[in-house]
This record gives C-alpha cells, structure tokens and sequence, in this order.
C-alpha cells in the first residue's frame, strides 16, 4: 500500500509498493515513486519538474507551514475580525532600532553550473543560453533573506516593493562553462524602507573557498540588480521602524549616495506628471511616424510591425505552490519570472530570432498578488532601436533620430556589434474571485538584444516597430527616454 504525505511542493513516499497478481504475473503498483536515476523505464520519471521526481527533503521547504495550515489560520482569524497578512510573522518581537553594516546583511548563493550539469540543465533556455527568468527569482529571493538579516533581531513582514534596475553587465552565454555566484547586501535604508544591491559574479575557474565581499572581484560581475524592500509591522499593518544602515568604508558611502539621489528621483517622479510632454524633436518623431503609419504597407516590408501586431497575452490562477514565506501572496520573483518570459516570446515572436536579456527598467509593484487571484500579463514592443556604426538612416521613415546607444569595443558586451535593441513593456492586473473590478498590478519594462548575426546574413538584419496612434507613439517616445537614462547609467559603470 502506497502511503505518502504532501508538504508544500515536496512529496514523502513510503517504501511499500503494492503489487497485483494478474493471470500468474506479479506486476508493480503504477503509483510508485518515480525514480530519476533509475535505467528502467517503468521507473523514470516523466517529467523533470514533476512533485514525484524531486528528491529534496521536505524539512528544508522555504514556508513554515502548508497551505492547508495557513489557509485554516487564515480563516480562524477572519473569523474573529482580524486581518492576517503572515502565517510565519505574527509578532515582530523587538521596535528597538540600532545600526548595522553592509557585512552584517551579507548574503550569497552559489550556482556552480561548471560543476554541475543537472544543476546548469534547470537554468538553460531552447538556445543553450541563460534562462533569465529562473535567475530573477534567485536574485529576489536572496535579496528578501538579506532584508531579514538586517532587521534581525525585529522580525517585521518585508514585502518587495519596486525592482530599481536589473542590468546584465556582459553576456555569459555558455554558462556550461562558469560557476555563478549571487551575492547583495542593504546599501541605503530609510526609516521603514531598504536598497538591496545583488550582483552576480562569473567564475571560469573554481568557486573562492571563502566567499565574502572581499573576495568578488568587481571585473566577475556580469549582473546587478537593485531591489527596494518595506517593513511593516504584522500586528497594527503600519510602517515598521528598521535598523539604519552603518556605511563604514569610501565605496558604503558611494553606494548609499547613489542610492540616496534614486530614492530622491523616485519621489519626485512620483510627484510629477506620468508623461512628460514632448520636446520640438520628439513632437516632429511623433508626427513623422503618425505620417509614415498612414502610407505604409507592411505587405512587402520585412522586419516591419504595427504596435498592435506585437501584443501577447497571458492569463494565470495563482497557485498556492508560488506564494512567498507569509503564505497568503505570491512571490515576486516568480511575478518577474512571468513577466519576463512573456515579454520574451513578445520579442522573440516579433524578431523571428532569439532575444538576449539586456535590461530590466525600474519596476514598482502597485498592488500585492494574492493567492487564489487571476493574474493577467499583455506584453507589447513599445520601443526599437538600430545599432551600428553606420551614420547612414536606416529606419523605415525620413526623420531620424540619433541612437542613445553606441557599438562598444568591450569584446564581452552585448551591443558589440550590430543589432536592434528591442523594448517590450508588460502590463499586469489581478483580480479577486470575490470582486468584479482588475486592478493594476505592475508594468515591466524589459530591454533585448537581437544581434545581426541571428539572421545568418537573411535579410532584413534589423526589425523596426511603426506606432499607429497617439498613445502607441508616446509610449515609442518614453521608450527612447528609458533608453537614454539606461545608456547613461552605463556610461556610469
């Protein structure tokens, strides 16, 4: 007989196996265990990402309770007129706030793909390539353990509230070929709020037996991502006090100026008009295409979309197997992984070719996704741009505009060579069983690379967007900015 208990996504199965005597023959049970290692087909399991083929100890789950535990807590708590927003943190122990160092947030993980190819196998993509999506739930999820490091001993419910910048230094296509290493601390805080730097580090060689901040090379850094986490405090749902960041050498100063001067434009942003209106040049872009969008025939123009013609769609029940360590919402690294992917079927659809990951614009998550809620994703390409170093006017109507990015004589870069650099914008909304009203969630704004090459000397080497209407023009005209304030913080590495 076959017994087995759930925890979580991890399965315990017992040992016995039932057998069933048919016609003389003994034959196993069809409910046993799948084994992954096994030679035998009978046995195998017959998907990777199966609940039976996972070999992990179900003591080690991330969430301290089962779904079935939090959602009977849940509802014993509404019962009383209680609102619980964390199964796990109910009581933050301490409000004493004091001072703690960059070092004492200190977290890493490490993604020894050289050493291990079932490890390297769970992050590839269909090109052999890095799957970007599974590392942004890597890098948030270690980015949440190192904001609860630094307001330990107080235990508040941190929740991610805006993703700053994700930027991929340099291309580490074979990954086969590294050894990863993601490492953050706190680098600002405020007085309930903190700035998570995360960075990952390319090892060709072994991994430091020590590994600290003083022994990652700065020139290994092939990804840096900047989160914003907030604390409140589980008992009155209000802001949570936390312990204020101690910078201790030049480079904590820097960091935290440069944090301080985001969190500062964030505000005023956040202040302003959402659009800013159009200069004289970005008002003659706008009526240049408006002109071109009426005459144009797509019929006998490769490499030419309409806006419209680049939408993808996706619609998702949360599931209680992607909620976060307070169980009720779900985690927002598997939000970014989501978006994400969505966003790369949009540019790889509309390329005809496989984007590579450049950019992650900033991000700032309106609303908390619950579990059992509907998720819906539309992704769109907003925003091209040619690069090359060719002076000559190479887009499909007459005004043109200089490209804010430049080839680059770095041999690791991605804009090494020609190619279109391709916006994807993913706007995302919930709604609640309960309710008839979708409200927004989020918009990610995702940057690709699709080089030249990618076409094998096909023509054409480039794919260019065309905006129809106003709003599609001046969501192509925001875009140009984002790519202007990306290049300028490149420019700044």
């Amino acid at each position: 007989m076959l017994a087995f208990s759930l925890r979580g996504s991890r399965v315990s199965l017992g040992r016995n196996l039932a057998r069933v005597n048919v016609s003389g023959f003994r034959y196993k049970s069809v409910h046993r265990p799948d084994n992954g290692s096994s030679q035998d087909a009978s046995e195998a399991a017959d998907a990777a990402p199966t609940i039976l083929a996972e070999k992990r100890d179900q003591f080690n789950h991330p969430n301290k309770a089962t779904w079935l535990e939090a959602m009977r807590e849940r509802e014993k708590q509404l019962a009383e007129g209680k609102v619980l927003d964390s199964y796990t943190y109910t009581d933050p122990i301490t409000t004493e706030v004091g001072e703690k160092t960059r070092n004492e947030s200190f977290t890493y993980l490490a993604l020894p793909f050289k050493d291990d190819q079932w490890l390297c196998d769970s992050y590839i993509n269909a090109f052999g390539r890095l799957r970007a999506g599974n590392l942004f739930q890597d890098l948030d999820a270690l980015a949440g353990r190192i904001a609860y490091r630094h307001c330990s001993p107080a235990e508040p419910v941190n929740v991610t509230a805006s993703v700053d910048r994700i930027y991929m230094h340099k291309k580490v296509d074979e990954i086969s070929n590294y050894n990863f290493v993601l490492a953050g601390c706190v680098t600002w805080t405020g007085k309930s709020s903190m700035e998570i730097t995360v960075k990952g580090y390319a090892f060709e060689e072994v991994l430091p037996e020590v590994v600290t901040q003083d022994t990652l090379p700065d020139e290994n850094v092939f990804i840096t991502a900047n989160f914003t986490f907030v604390a409140r405090n589980p008992i009155t749902h209000k802001s949570f006090a936390i312990n204020r960041l101690l910078p201790v050498t030049e480079n904590d100063w820097l960091d935290y100026r440069r944090a301080e001067s985001r969190n500062a434009k964030k505000k005023l942003a956040a202040k302003t008009q959402k659009i800013i209106q159009p200069t004289e040049e970005e008002n003659q872009l706008v009526y240049d295409m408006w002109k071109f969008s009426k005459e144009v025939d797509l019929s006998n123009k490769k490499g030419v979309a309409f806006t419209k013609d680049t939408k993808v769609q996706s619609t998702s029940f949360m599931q209680p197997q992607y909620r976060n360590r307070h169980s009720y919402m779900i985690f927002g690294g598997y939000l970014l992984r989501n978006s994400f992917e969505l966003a790369y079927c949009a540019a790889a659809s509309f390329a005809n070719a496989g984007p590579r990951f450049v950019s992650l614009d900033s991000t700032t998550f309106k609303a908390p996704v619950p579990v059992g809620s509907i998720l819906f994703c539309e992704a769109t390409v907003s925003y091209t741009e040619h690069i090359h170093d060719s002076e000559e006017n190479d887009l499909p109507f007459d005004f043109h505009l200089p490209s804010t990015n430049k080839l680059s004589d770095k041999p690791n870069t991605f804009l090494n060579e020609p190619g279109t650099l391709i916006q994807v914008r993913v706007d995302t909304s919930i709604k609640s069983l309960e309710s008839t009203v979708t409200k927004e969630s989020g918009t990610f704004i995702y940057s690709f690379f699709v080089p030249q090459s990618s076409y094998n000397g096909a023509q054409p080497e480039f794919c260019t967007i065309i905006p129809q209407t106003f709003s599609e023009m001046m969501e192509y005209v925001e875009g140009r900015r984002r790519a202007q304030d990306t290049a300028a913080f490149v420019s700044t590495l």
